[in-house]
C-alpha cells in the first residue's frame, strides 16, 4: 500500500485478513506507529521513500496507490521506468486517479474497460471507484454529508462556511478567485484568502 490513510489502512485490512503479507509505506511516522501498532502481524509499515518503493515492488504481487494530498494533484510515487522491475503479471491499482493518479502510467478507465497492460503490468485505474457499488456508496455518501447539507441550507453559504471551518475548508473557487493553496500551486495560478470572500 501506498499510503497508511483511509483507503490504504482499510484495504490493508481486508488483504491481511485474506492472509496476505502487506506492507504499508507512508510518509507520516505517527501514521505509521499507529499502524504498526494496530495491525496484525502480517502488516508491515516502512517509511515511504523512492529507495523502499523500487526495492518492493519487484516482489509484491499488488501495489495499491492510496495517495491523497487535499487540494492537489497526487505525486508520481511509480515512474514508468519502475515497471521493469516489476514481475509479469503484477497489478497496479490507482485509487488516486482521480486526483491525477500516483502512477506515472495512470490513465483514467471506466467499470466497462477497466484494466490495461503496459510492460507486462496490469493497470486498474477506474476513476470514481465507489461506483462499482452505486446504492451502498450513496447511502455512505448521503451519510456523511447531510449535515452540511442542512447547515448549507438553512443558513446559505457565506454564512455556514463562517461558522463551520470544515465547510470554509471545502471551498476551492468562489467568484472566479481561487480560495484554496493547494489548488492555485497545482495549476500555476493566482492565490487569495478565503477570508476575502466570506
Amino acid at each position: 500500500m501506498l499510503g497508511g490513510g483511509i483507503v490504504g489502512t482499510q484495504a490493508a485490512k481486508m488483504a491481511a485478513g485474506l492472509g496476505a503479507q502487506v506492507t504499508i509505506l507512508d510518509i507520516n511516522l505517527t501514521r505509521l506507529r499507529y499502524l504498526s501498532d494496530v495491525m496484525p502481524a502480517n502488516v508491515v509499515t516502512l517509511f515511504s521513500n523512492e529507495y523502499n518503493v523500487r526495492k518492493l515492488i519487484q516482489d509484491h504481487d499488488l501495489v495499491l496507490g492510496c495517495i491523497l494530498i487535499p487540494g492537489t494533484k497526487a505525486p508520481k510515487l511509480i515512474t514508468r521506468d519502475m515497471l521493469q522491475l516489476m514481475r509479469p503479471g503484477t497489478v497496479l491499482v490507482d485509487v488516486a486517479v482521480d486526483q491525477g493518479g500516483c502512477f506515472e502510467t495512470t490513465k483514467p478507465t471506466t467499470h466497462d474497460d477497466p484494466t490495461y497492460i503496459i510492460d507486462d503490468v496490469v493497470h486498474y485505474c477506474v476513476a470514481n471507484m465507489p461506483g462499482a457499488v452505486p446504492y451502498t456508496s450513496t447511502i455512505a455518501l448521503t451519510n456523511a454529508t447531510l449535515p452540511y447539507a442542512i447547515q448549507l441550507a438553512g443558513k446559505g453559504w457565506q454564512q455556514a462556511c463562517r461558522d463551520n471551518e470544515a465547510l470554509k475548508l471545502g471551498l476551492n473557487v468562489v467568484h472566479g478567485k481561487i480560495v484554496y493553496r493547494g489548488v492555485a500551486d497545482a495549476f500555476g495560478m493566482d492565490y487569495e484568502s478565503v477570508e476575502t470572500v466570506l
